[in-house]
């Protein structure tokens, strides 16, 4: 396979009209993304705030079904502008792939941070100081289970994100990228949901806990994710990438004249 394209990114790429849209692209598709996302969590507790049931387990349908529309509308919004990462583990494993510089990967782990944290601030706002929930472990589930299933599921997030949107031989599978990366993420939120809430991206944790001030067990939804993701970076870039094919760069890359 023809070496991967490491690099730290030049000078000029800093402030380069493509890096500088790319990251826009990155923040507001981000805070779309949390926005819809935490919405839904927070709309269903003002809804069965006032019952002794709390929410119905039809609710965790409800908020799956949430982020997987969400994350299929926001990655299609940017997909053919950053490669519409809008996870610091799907960037992460981008950069372990040689995909992206460091430079690339630092800016859009900024815009995905601010986004996540504008998001959580507007929502806030509009729900009258509503505090965001957030993420961690259930009761019962210790931190080592919640940490394997961030793991997991952030490996087959970012697995299927290689298949269907880097790979040079996905074809016509990359017209289905937003919609094969929002069903992984609502599927894997069924699974997950009730153990640990199903982060899979330190952005959608982050952004909540700090508006919401809630850390606890925060620690695993940036550990878990950056594994999960890395280990699925390398795997796919070694070993299922034939080694015939060209290396491609995913989030389109500055114009070399610059």
């Amino acid at each position: 396979m023809p070496p991967r394209r490491y690099a730290f990114g030049r000078a000029e790429e800093a402030t380069h009209p493509d890096s500088m849209r790319a990251t826009l692209a990155e923040f507001v598709s981000t805070l779309i993304f949390v926005f819809a996302g935490e919405g839904s969590i927070l709309a269903l507790d003002k809804m069965y705030r006032d019952t002794s049931t709390g929410a119905p387990p039809s609710g965790l349908v409800v908020i799956a079904l949430a982020h997987a529309l969400a994350l299929f509308s926001a990655v299609s919004a940017s997909i053919n502008i950053s490669g519409g990462h809008l996870n610091p583990a799907v960037t992460f494993a981008a950069l372990v792939g040689g995909r992206i510089s460091l430079l690339r990967a630092f800016y859009y782990w900024v815009a995905q941070l601010l986004g996540a944290i504008v998001a959580s601030l507007l929502l806030r706002l509009v729900t009258a100081g509503m505090r965001p929930v957030g993420f961690f472990v259930a009761s019962g589930v210790g931190e080592f289970h919640g940490l394997m299933l961030e793991i997991v599921m952030t490996f087959g997030l970012v697995y299927t994100v290689y298949a269907v949107a880097i790979d040079p031989k996905r074809g016509s599978l990359g017209t289905i990228a937003p919609l094969a990366i929002g069903f992984i993420v609502g599927a894997n939120i069924l699974v997950g949901g009730p153990f640990d809430g199903a982060s899979m991206n330190p952005a959608r944790a982050f952004g909540p806990a700090l508006v919401g001030w809630r850390w606890k067990n925060h620690w695993i939804y940036w550990v878990g994710p950056f594994l999960g993701g890395g280990l699925a970076a390398l795997i796919y870039e070694f070993m299922v990438i034939p080694t015939e094919v060209p290396h491609h760069t995913h989030a389109p890359l500055a114009p070399e004249d610059y």
